[in-house]
């Protein structure tokens, strides 16, 4: 989906999650660690259901509860391992923010299509304006909601006479 490139990290995920883990008095137990594998295996933005799905299809007789898939989430989005995109199809959907470039979305508002740009030239406007008033800025999100180029085509195969009306 994202033709945006990894950023070399010097802790892995599992070591990241530990670490934040052991510092809320949480261990890293092996259910929570299926859950962070399964996420961090590709690079796709995902919702809460199909990771259920995905992790409730296993066949190798590992699985993991509803209720643990969504507090496992929780818990990668405070550790800063992920972070919620956009709403599509009504859904939170969330992706990686750890060994991730900084990056932007374009979400169309139709078919939940998401595309991710690089930001850099708004990254300077946005380091700018927060330096102009004394802001401290930890990062930014934008989101830009329209429709994609699919969903701007015409359907094919429509009566002519319906465009009329």
């Amino acid at each position: 989906m994202s033709e945006l490139e990894n950023v070399s990290v010097a802790v892995s995920p599992r070591d990241k999650f530990g670490e934040y883990l052991s510092t809320r008095n949480k261990r890293l137990t092996r259910e929570r660690e299926l859950v962070l594998e399964q996420v961090f295996s590709s690079h796709e933005h995902f919702d809460r259901e199909e990771l259920v799905a995905t992790l409730t299809a296993r066949t190798d007789g590992r699985r993991v509860s509803r209720a643990t898939v969504y507090r496992t989430l929780q818990e990668l989005e405070r550790a800063g391992l992920l972070r919620k995109v956009a709403r599509a199809n009504g859904r939170d959907v969330f992706e990686h923010d750890y060994g991730y470039p900084q990056h932007d979305h374009l979400i169309c508002n139709e078919c939940g299509k998401l595309i991710e740009f690089p930001a850099t030239e708004i990254s300077k406007v946005v380091a700018e304006v927060s330096a102009a008033h004394g802001f401290r800025q930890r990062g930014h999100r934008l989101e830009v909601y329209g429709m994609c180029d699919e969903c701007c085509r015409p359907p094919e195969g429509r009566h002519p006479k319906l465009d009329m009306i």
